[in-house]
């Protein structure tokens, strides 16, 4: 039987470890986190870091597996690169991964191929006196993000040079280099693209993009609350998302994979490559699109790690309206339940699992690490989607006590 490493354990990697595992292969995971849901659905299991490409590369050697796999992990997608490369695996050439998984990398690549990306520089944290002798360069307001982290941590937009310190302070608990990058701010026309998409041979055959949504007075309004699919704008819209993203793959020179989008158009309808991950999307957007279109690019993912061709992917128009939704609290506190509007369950609510119980200590939203649940949902009509999925606090209300003020009783309601 022939063994894939995945690499990571976490709730939205399960579907991956079910899938190689159906699949037919030996199913071995990796992460420095032993309690991970994931790990139970595995073979066997070893406390290595996804970060560290060196120990899973012996890992991958002592094993003597036959491919790696990173799925809905940005951390992991350059150790996967580089173990794949250094042991002769089908891959995307690891510069070019290194290059998507690293924002100020990503921003200079752009610039210097001639693609529309806002004015962005790098900077190390014992950088940050040079970075306030060159802020005079930007177009207040700016982002501020760490160069290397994922689901929207220490993400922030700011409109004075006196919010950057606590700004970049912010950002850097979440980078693991220590490196922030400040960009200028890109205003959208209509809705942020997301979703995922699949390249065979640097061919992208594949794409289901989704309208992102945020909740904007929200404790963090840049942490998608969700997505919806398809993406509402027209045919021609698609198209030229679609070109500029190939032109990308293209000067990358990937392979044959799943990618994860964040894409903006301006009022012009220029294309802003915001972030092309190199990974399938987290929030189960596989898990969605395949309802959408009947494609499970989990399967190709796998498929494509284990050297299995992919050229019987092709393009397929979702069917339907549909949507993820990530269950989330705007405070931390103690979980007292989840309330569901009795109508939107019955005609709305298609999968819903909830990662927390009764009585668990949660987080505040401040990034996709404050996820408490997910939703998959399905919608009769466009209209419905958009305002259901702009007004979500109207059918799903999170209850959470302060630590404080916790005393007995209450029930969850799921």
């Amino acid at each position: 039987m022939q063994k894939v490493l995945l690499l990571g354990g976490s709730y939205f990697q399960i579907p991956s470890i079910t899938t190689a595992k159906r699949l037919g292969y030996y199913a071995i995971t990796c992460d420095y986190l032993p309690d991970n849901p994931g790990h139970k659905y595995a073979d066997e299991y070893h406390n290595v870091s996804t970060t560290d490409k060196e120990a899973v590369l012996a890992l991958a050697k002592q094993l003597n597996v036959d491919g790696v796999v990173c799925y809905a992990s940005d951390p992991a997608a350059t150790t996967a690169a580089y173990v794949c490369e250094a042991m002769g695996f089908p891959t995307s050439p690891y510069k070019s991964v290194e290059i998507l998984s690293n924002k100020d990398k990503f921003r200079a690549f752009l610039a210097a191929n001639g693609f529309n990306t806002p004015r962005a520089k790098g900077y190390a944290y014992d950088e940050f006196d040079r970075m306030l002798e060159e802020i005079n360069q930007f177009k207040f307001p700016l982002m501020v993000k760490p160069v290397d982290s994922s689901g929207s941590k220490g993400v922030r937009k700011i409109g004075r040079v006196d919010e950057l310190k606590d700004a970049v302070d912010g950002a850097m608990k979440y980078s693991r280099c220590k490196r922030f990058i400040i960009e200028e701010y890109v205003e959208k026309y209509g809705p942020q693209i997301a979703g995922d998409g699949f390249s065979v041979d640097g061919r992208l055959v594949f794409r289901c993009f989704a309208n992102e949504h945020f909740e904007t007075s929200g404790i963090n309004p840049y942490v998608p609350i969700g997505e919806s699919f398809p993406y509402i704008m027209p045919p021609s819209t698609h198209q030229k998302v679609h070109d500029e993203i190939q032109r990308l793959l293209t000067a990358l020179n990937m392979g044959t994979q799943a990618y994860n989008f964040d894409i903006r158009i301006d009022a012009d309808e220029n294309v802003y490559l915001m972030e092309i991950g190199p990974r399938n999307g987290g929030n189960l957007i596989p898990q969605v699109t395949k309802y959408a279109t009947g494609v499970d690019m989990v399967e190709y993912t796998i498929k494509a790690a284990m050297g299995v061709s992919c050229d019987d992917l092709h393009m397929v128009e979702p069917k339907g309206y549909w949507a993820c939704y990530v269950v989330h609290s705007q405070s931390s506190g103690v979980l007292k339940g989840v309330e569901l509007d009795e109508k939107f369950r019955a005609e709305n609510v298609v999968e819903f699992d909830m990662h927390y119980a009764q009585g668990d200590r949660v987080s505040s939203f401040v990034g996709s690490n404050g996820t408490l649940g997910m939703m998959i949902l399905k919608f009769s009509s466009q209209d419905e989607m958009l305002d259901k999925m702009n007004n979500m606090s109207r059918y799903v209300k999170v209850i959470v006590e302060p630590i404080q003020n916790i005393g007995g009783g209450g029930g969850m309601i799921f």
